[in-house]
């Protein structure tokens, strides 16, 4: 009966964990920044970016979570950053990584599961992609989601 109980919470833990981390397990600056602060630890060393991608990754079935965090991302983008989506400066997409045709930004982005990327590139020809994971706990506060990302995005197009 013990044995019961215990493989009973064990994969109760491991449900909680995973639905936790958002389906997904890498990690970047920004998961150590709320938006406002990040600004105090992130590099000081600015770069000229010449565009910004920002991609929601997801599976062919999505749950409310995953479906949340990409409708807020692009309702951020749209809201804050329209002059930049018209420039191209700034791209947006939800992408299915379960379909074949996506399968190269897949790797390029080396996605592990549903998730929001940033990727950008500086003039000098760089390429930096980061997951943003601080998103999967925002979801519940539409407004404070909005918030974050758009200082994130402030962030990098400011080259930190």
């Amino acid at each position: 009966m013990k044995f019961k109980i215990s493989l009973f919470f064990a994969i109760i833990g491991l449900s909680f964990v995973l639905i936790l981390a958002g389906c997904s397990t890498n990690k970047s600056l920004d998961d150590y920044c709320d938006g406002i602060t990040c600004n105090a630890v992130a590099n000081t060393n600015e770069i000229n970016i010449e565009k910004l991608e920002i991609y929601h990754f997801h599976g062919t079935h999505q749950c409310y979570s995953c479906k949340t965090v990409g409708a807020y991302a692009e309702e951020t983008v749209n809201t804050y950053f329209a002059d930049e989506l018209k420039s191209g400066k700034i791209v947006f997409d939800h992408i299915n990584g379960d379909l074949p045709e996506n399968k190269e930004l897949v790797i390029k982005y080396e996605v592990t599961g549903s998730s929001l990327w940033l990727g950008t590139y500086s003039e000098d020809g760089k390429f930096k992609a980061e997951e943003n994971v601080n998103v999967w706990y925002k979801i519940k506060d539409k407004e404070d989601y909005m918030n974050y990302l758009k200082g994130i995005i402030e962030q990098k197009l400011a080259g930190n």
